[in-house]
């Protein structure tokens, strides 16, 4: 962005509202901080994959996946499940009976069963090197089988080492022994007295290890494993702790295609194990179905039964008065008999006499469910319906009371866990009553139906005499009874056919079995990913973090783009001890920076004028303002123009210290009249650059600065010299270079890279849109031209045409690039 002649004349409106404001984020500057620090991505990159890879070597454990698929068959009448506890799920009525078994098989109880008839809560584990493995139980050499009336610590891991002849060394924790065992009776903790560390000790099988926290024996392995172990570590669970953590190793789903047959999968850290778990629960679950189902059926045969007799005796009954009717009054044959009328009236009330039977069974199966007489069960198919979710409300409210039974030993009625057990029955009872009541209101809406239907074909049957009359209705009661038998009788034959025929209604298609199946998890390239992902993250976390919070310039096409000021030129990085650049490396790339400003800031002076005063300053010290007047002065004397340099940031003198002047006396001593021009002017080993330094710093410097006095001396100065170099106070701190503005020709503001704050632009920037300062121009100092400048000024490095390109060095990546176009031929 060179400037342009007398560009400050060339202001406008419209150049002051298009300044704007720095980004807070800028996108061009974090890439190049990302491609600076690249080093720390490859160093993350490489400690991510190390930690990978010991992590899926070392310490991953594999997890291993069984399936077992099963048939359901949709005529199951049971809901009289013993010591089953479901949370069932409702909806999905297509498949109840699906459903129902889904929740048993992931049902607390039912895997509690399990827990404890497969002694599940005792778990196997062998340490290697630095890689701990799981163990199915029959891996084990030996079984530890506890003494559930003892009192044991769970979660404590016991070390057995094989001794040979049968015997072990149980080798026990140096720390973490406990007062708090578990009860594996009343499933609970309780607390003893302290006790110190139990001693190792060696024992043969089953002979009992005994210790207050502690009481088992070890028992042969009857199939002896094939692999031989170095040590087998036990750990003991709580029941509930082992119950939780299976149910949530257990999935079932149902086919897409046909939704009565399921597909149960087991997770574990052991594949036999899984295989044998999944096996046994479905076998378990076969026999309890098995089971269940024919105690039901077989309360129904004996429920069903009860009604028919006492029905036989209304049968008998009603059969006697019909008879009697008969004989004695001759009705039996009646003429001109509406047979359209009372066929229609027979069958009416056989339907409701079959609606009355069910609301008897319905009747029976609420009593029995309010009475909590669950060992009575009917089957609901004795009360015209099949609900499978029913059937699991029921369940799940018989294997409440049961557990409240067991809970009001250990629990206060008033106690929380009685007050959240008698919660869930409310909820269970609501949940079965809600159902009952959708049955009791289709029955009792269908008899009123057949009651009105009833009432009409009566009316045609008013024209009967009396007597008539009276044997068609002994007639209509007689067939009513008789329909109600026959519809117990076809129920009580469906009864016992099922007690005769009953199989389990769960048919095993495809067992679970070790087929050799590689592990399903952990995902080692997603963990891997994972790790490395994350790692690579935080660097770029902090670089990003870094820039936003970052409110440094650090890209000239920003900074010219928001403030909108000519750039004069850009100052590289200066190598010197002091900062006589251009004297002492006149050949290097900032000298030649200092020429070019020199010939840019011509276009901001008028050229007409026989003496030039330029303003160098900056928004604070550190900027390089008098770096930047001390070049600028030495370039312009070197070109055979009689310059002058004036020190006149009189609160911080520093010309005279790289020239080796002597500041006793400077501007401050020429302005309050202790010494005259001549004194104060020094000249240099350039023969047309003089150096006028500060002198002593003054109690006013502002007023001496903006007095008469120092206007009269740059008058002066401008009859003597052809340049007038004034190296300023910093603006951002003092307002003095804003007066000595008014008396310049051109003003040159400094901005460091990588350390003029943003915020520190937006006063100049308003006072150059606002015509306040005219001719300005900006220099960008210190910058690193390896980078490049990212907008078009710069000289580079690599062409052998500065002194810096003798120890020029290109970089690793531009060094590969050429080496690979070296090898193509293409360089």
């Amino acid at each position: 962005m060179i400037p342009e002649k007398y560009v400050s004349l060339a202001k406008n409106d419209s150049s002051k509202d298009k300044s704007g404001a720095f980004s807070l984020f800028d996108i061009e500057n974090f890439i190049r901080r990302i491609i600076k620090n690249w080093y720390w991505f490859v160093l993350m990159f490489f400690l991510g994959y190390t930690l990978s890879w010991v992590y899926s070597k070392y310490y991953a454990q594999n997890i291993y996946a069984s399936n077992l698929s099963l048939s359901v068959s949709n005529n199951t009448a049971s809901y009289f499940t013993p010591n089953q506890s479901i949370n069932f799920i409702w909806g999905q009525g297509g498949n109840q009976d699906g459903i129902y078994l889904k929740k048993m098989l992931l049902s607390r109880s039912h895997n509690e069963f399990l827990v404890k008839e497969l002694g599940l809560f005792v778990n196997f584990s062998t340490k290697g090197t630095l890689k701990s493995t799981y163990l199915d139980k029959n891996d084990s050499p030996v079984f530890l089988e506890i003494d559930k009336k003892h009192l044991q610590q769970v979660n404590y891991p016991i070390t057995l080492l094989p001794k040979g002849n049968n015997t072990y060394e149980v080798v026990l924790p140096e720390e973490g022994h406990s007062g708090n065992l578990y009860n594996y009776e009343i499933e609970g903790y309780q607390n003893i007295t302290e006790f110190p560390k139990p001693a190792n000790k060696v024992v043969k099988l089953n002979e009992w290890f005994t210790t207050p926290n502690l009481r088992f024996k070890l028992v042969a392995n009857p199939v002896k494993p094939t692999i031989k172990l170095d040590n087998i570590i036990v750990n003991l669970e709580t029941v509930n702790q082992t119950v939780n953590g299976i149910v949530s190793t257990i999935n079932v789903d149902f086919d897409k295609e046909i939704n009565t047959i399921m597909i149960i999968t087991k997770t574990g850290f052991n594949l036999n194990g899984t295989v044998n778990f999944l096996n046994k629960s479905v076998a378990e679950l076969q026999k309890k179905r098995l089971a269940d189902k024919n105690v039901i059926n077989k309360n129904t045969d004996v429920y069903l039964q009860n009604s028919l007799n006492g029905i036989r005796k209304k049968l008998d009954s009603s059969a006697l008065v019909l008879n009697y009717l008969k004989t004695s009054e001759k009705l039996y044959d009646i003429k001109d008999r509406d047979e359209k009328s009372l066929n229609k009236i027979k069958d009416l009330e056989a339907k409701k006499a079959d609606l009355l039977s069910k609301l008897s069974s319905l009747n029976s199966i609420k009593n029995t469910i309010d009475n909590q007489n669950f060992e009575r069960m009917i089957s609901t198919s004795a009360a015209g319906f099949e609900d499978g979710l029913f059937s699991a409300s029921v369940s799940e409210l018989k294997a409440l009371y049961l557990k409240r039974r067991e809970m009001a030993t250990i629990y206060k009625p008033n106690s929380e866990p009685m007050i959240e057990i008698n919660r869930l029955i409310n909820e269970a009872k609501l949940g079965s009553s809600n159902s009952l009541r959708n049955y009791y209101t289709h029955y009792y809406d269908e008899i009123n139906k057949i009651n009105n239907e009833v009432a009409t074909a009566n009316a045609d049957l008013v024209s009967y005499p009396e007597k008539q009359r009276k044997y068609l209705d002994a007639e209509r009661g007689y067939n009513m009874i008789e329909a109600t038998y026959n519809s117990l009788l076809g129920r009580q034959n469906e009864a016992q056919m099922k007690v005769a025929t009953n199989q389990s209604d769960i048919t095993v298609i495809d067992p679970a079995k070790n087929l050799g199946q590689l592990p399903v998890g952990p995902n080692k390239k997603g963990t891997e990913f994972g790790i490395i992902g994350g790692l690579l993250f935080l660097p770029l976390l902090f670089i990003f973090v870094g820039e936003v919070l970052d409110n440094k310039v650090r890209n000239i096409k920003e900074l010219l783009g928001v403030t909108k000021i000519p750039l004069l030129g850009v100052i590289g990085n200066n190598n010197n001890e002091n900062m006589l650049t251009v004297l002492q490396s006149p050949k290097s790339s900032v000298s030649e920076a200092f020429r070019g400003i020199r010939a840019n800031v011509r276009f901001l002076l008028n050229e007409s004028q026989k003496s030039k005063t330029i303003l160098i300053t900056s928004s604070i010290g550190g900027e390089g303002k008098t770096y930047v007047s001390i070049n600028l002065a030495s370039v312009l004397g070197l070109s055979d123009k009689k310059t002058i340099l004036l020190g006149m940031d009189l609160r911080k003198p520093k010309i005279f210290g790289d020239f080796n002047i002597d500041n006793k006396y400077g501007i401050s001593n020429y302005l309050t009249g202790e010494v005259s021009i001549d004194q104060i002017i020094n000249s240099t080993k350039i023969p047309n650059l003089d150096v006028a330094t500060s002198g002593p710093i003054p109690p006013n410097p502002s007023e001496l600065l903006m007095s008469e006095k120092n206007i009269e001396f740059l008058d002066k100065l401008k009859e003597m010299y052809d340049f007038i170099i004034i190296d300023s106070p910093p603006v951002g701190l003092v307002a003095d270079s804003y007066e000595l503005m008014k008396h310049s020709d051109a003003n040159i503001y400094v901005v460091r890279h990588e350390y003029t704050e943003k915020y520190m632009l937006k006063m100049i920037t308003e006072k150059y849109h606002n015509q306040e300062v005219g001719n300005l121009g900006l220099v960008y100092n210190d910058y690193n031209t390896r980078q490049g400048y990212g907008y078009g000024y710069g000289y580079g490095y690599g062409y052998g045409y500065f002194d810096e390109d003798k120890n020029y060095k290109e970089p690793l990546l531009i060094r590969f690039r050429n080496k690979i176009q070296q090898i193509l031929g293409k360089k």
